[in-house]
This record gives structure tokens, sequence and C-alpha cells, in this order.
């Protein structure tokens, strides 16, 4: 699709025609992972992760030169966080979710409004979820006008949208978008209904089938990445891979404030579970953030619920299950590809593991050798991940304690008593904060999931340390 429709010239032709050369250029989506162009991008109009993601997406872009094959992916949300419905004051009126999506759907929007914030952004909730596919076939539309049309047209969606000043289900309204940016129109409802919703239907089928499954989705070379914390990578890339390959890291954007004097102040807590791939790979840049600034970190414990391996593909799965199995797919190459730039080979991802004696034998260092907590931490991944440590064996824990220096006696009975007492309350402490998954940064109240935010975590210890 890239080749065909950064062919296509301006539309300086009658509606049918326009229409007809659009259909014969770019109708073929059989590889949804190949384009002539070095970078294509998936993204979807009523994701504000993807919104966050444009700009520096367009930075890089104009930095090196090249193009970049947009492509729209509309979300099927409800398949995998449930949906709701907002009235105009915005209290929910209908909503088919459970806690736990409740809980990922609200970080997700304090998220992206705080780095919103940090470039003038303004999202504002969604009042129920949108059909966004009659925005992406404008966005087709646009394409085929040029560079200059599309970002015009993907600025004024996004930024209205998240206003909400647009309906994006209203063709007439997505028309004097078009307009607006400067594209041609004339035809395009025609096109809407016809040419170019089959046009977009088939790529919505095949980039799903291909493990399309969120947006932003960046591909190079046939490799997937979902996720604006892959643009450092992604850079290192088009560039020639020159450098050890960096780490995901989310653009910061808060200097300025953190000048001004603007930064959070606070202790940094990390939560972990020592089941969980994600924490281990955030251990080595979080202590060395903790090394270079002199920042005592709290390490607390959270028991999480194990991820599943994915079910085996049946006949009639729905969309809800491909999705989770298409997820759950990428997240083990993703862990694997970064675990692998460390020199780390992390074998089976998905064990099905109580990690619960671990975190209490982190409790009792805590409670016992303060100073030992991270020569803890740092020793039960480790042994985990490369060299099949035993965390339901007390023993094995036992054993470990001792080895770093830290008292045993009476550690068995803590282990009955006080310390399933103790870690039951941090869990609940935990999950009243908004903690779902690991590893997650906890900074003056404000929560961050993934090690993609310590650039940003940085900025403010940094401001707070100096």
């Amino acid at each position: 699709m890239g080749e065909a429709l950064a062919r296509l010239p301006p539309f300086d032709c009658s509606d049918y025609e326009c229409i007809r050369e659009m259909r014969t250029m770019s109708s073929d989506f059989t590889n949804p992972l190949a384009s002539s162009a070095p970078l294509i991008v998936y993204i979807d109009y009523k994701s504000p992760y993807a919104y966050l993601a444009i700009d520096p997406t367009y930075a890089i872009e104009d930095e090196l030169g090249i193009e970049v094959d947009w492509r729209p992916f509309t979300l099927d949300i409800p398949s995998y966080l449930g949906s709701a419905r907002l009235n105009p004051e915005g209290k929910v009126v209908e909503a088919n979710r459970t806690p736990g999506q409740w809980t990922k759907v609200k970080y997700a929007y304090h998220d992206v409004r705080r780095y919103g914030a940090m470039r003038g952004v303004v999202v504002r909730g969604a009042v129920k979820i949108w059909d966004s596919s009659l925005v992406g076939i404008g966005m087709l539309w646009a394409k085929g006008q040029g560079r200059a049309i599309l970002r015009a047209y993907s600025g004024l969606v996004y930024e209205r949208f998240w206003k909400r000043e647009l309906d994006l289900e209203d063709s007439g309204a997505i028309e004097r978008v078009l307009e607006q940016a400067g594209a041609h129109t004339k035809g395009f409802q025609d096109y809407a209904t016809g040419e170019g919703r089959t046009l977009n239907d088939n790529l919505q089928r095949k980039a799903f089938d291909a493990g399309i499954f969120g947006v932003p989705t960046f591909v190079i070379d046939g490799e997937i990445f979902f996720g604006r914390e892959h643009l450092p990578r992604i850079r290192w890339l088009l560039t020639g891979r020159n450098g050890a390959p960096p780490d995901i890291a989310y653009p910061d954007f808060s200097r300025e404030r953190t000048a001004a004097g603007e930064a959070a102040k606070g202790e940094l807590t990390v939560v972990i579970d020592f089941k969980s791939p994600q924490a281990y790979l955030a251990i080595g840049p979080t202590c060395a953030l903790a090394d270079e600034l002199g920042v005592t970190i709290d390490w607390q414990p959270l028991v999480a619920t194990p991820s599943k391996i994915a079910a085996a593909p049946r006949s009639d799965d729905d969309r809800g299950a491909r999705h989770r199995r298409i997820r759950a797919d990428y997240l083990e190459r993703d862990v694997t590809r970064y675990a692998a730039d460390r020199g780390l080979a992390l074998g089976a991802l998905y064990r099905r593991k109580d990690s619960t004696l671990a975190a209490i034998g982190l409790l009792w260092v805590q409670r016992q050798s303060p100073s030992r907590t991270r020569s803890y931490v740092e020793r039960v991944f480790e042994r985990y991940w490369q060299h099949d440590l035993d965390i339901e064996d007390e023993r094995s824990i036992r054993a470990l304690l001792n080895e770093i220096g830290a008292p045993v006696s009476g550690f068995e009975a803590f282990v009955r008593e006080h310390g399933r007492t103790k870690l039951a309350q941090i869990q609940s402490e935990l999950r009243d904060k908004g903690v779902f998954e690991v590893p997650t940064y906890l900074l003056n109240n404000d929560i961050f999931l993934g090690r993609q935010h310590l650039p940003l975590i940085r900025s403010r210890l940094y401001a707070t340390s100096s």
C-alpha cells in the first residue's frame, strides 16, 4: 500500500477518475507488514496514545528525510477493555467493564494527560467507544494527496476530536476537515461508502491477521513495535544500528518545567514481582538511575496474577480471544528482544509460579537488614530468571538470605505469621493507589507503569536532588 499511495498525484482529475485510480494503485494489501517506505506506522484517531506518538514520529521523519507509510487501524476496544458511554457532563451512563478494566482505562487517561500537558495537548475523555473507520478512510483519501495534506488532516482530526469538537462518525464533518486540510473532496462521500470502505476493511482484516492489535504500531522490515516507547530503537534501526541498541523510553518534554522548579518531589517507590520478566528488565536501568542521583529506592512487592499462556487457536474464537492471543505472543517477542540486547536468555516467560514467598523474603530483609535489600532484589531476579531459583521453596529463599549476609533466625515464623499479614496489607494499599502491574514507580503520589517512564522520573528526581 505504501508504494502505491506514495505514487498518487494530487487530485486534479474528476472525482470518479480519481477513485478509479486510487482503487487500481492502492488496493493490494496482501502483506500489511511490507512497504516501499522504510517505516510503516499504524494509528487510530480515537487512541490518545497514538496522538502522543504523532509529533515524535514526524520529528524522526523530518530529521532523517525518510518516507513514512501511515496507515489506519480501527481499534476494537470493547474486545479488550470493555465499553462505556458518558453523558455530556462526563458521567458514566452505560458501562460494560470489569473493575480491572476500569483501573487500566483510568490509568491510561492519567498517563496521556500527564505527557500531553507537557506539550500543551488537550486530551478529554471520549464519551463513547467510537467507530473510527470513517475517519480512517478519510486518512486514506488525504494520504493520496500528499504528505502535507495528510499531516494537516491528522492534526485537525486529533486536536478537535480530543477536545470533543469532532464527530468521527459524521461523514459531512470528516469531509469538512479534509477541505480545511487543503484536500480536494469531490467524490469523497462515494469513496467513503464504496471503494474506500472496501480498501479500509481489507486492510483491517489483514493487519489484524498479521499481528497488529493496537496503536501506535511501527513496522520496520516486517518487525512489529507496539507503542511510542520504541521510538529510540526505531531511530537506531533507521540510522544504521550504530552503537548499542537503546532501551524503551518515552520522550521527556519536561525539562523546561523542571528548570522552572515545577518538578515533583518525594521518595521513589518501585513495585516489583519477581516472576515478572518486565520487572526483571527494569532492575538494571532503575538501579543505575538511583546510583547516578544518589537516590534510595523503596522496593515494594506486588504478587500479580501470573501471565497466561495464550490458548491455542480455535475455529470459533471471537475477536477478543484472538486479540489476547496476538497481544500475548507479541509481548513475549518484545521481552525476548530487549533481553537479548543485554545478553539475557530468559527461557519460558509464562511460568506458573507463586512469588509470595520471595515477596515475604523481601519484607524480611527490609525489616532485619535494610542495607541488603537491593542485593536481595537483584539476586532473586537474577537467580530466578537465569538459574531457575525455586521461589516457592522456603529453603531456597533462606539459603539466598544467608548468602547475602541477612539474618535468617526467625524467618520461618515470619513467613507463617507476620510476613503474610504485612504482604496482604501492602497488596491492598498498592491496589488502592491504582497499581495493577509491574514494574510500577510511585513518585510523590504519582504513578508510572513501566521502565519507559525512567527519563521523566529522572528529570523529577534530578530536580529533587540537585
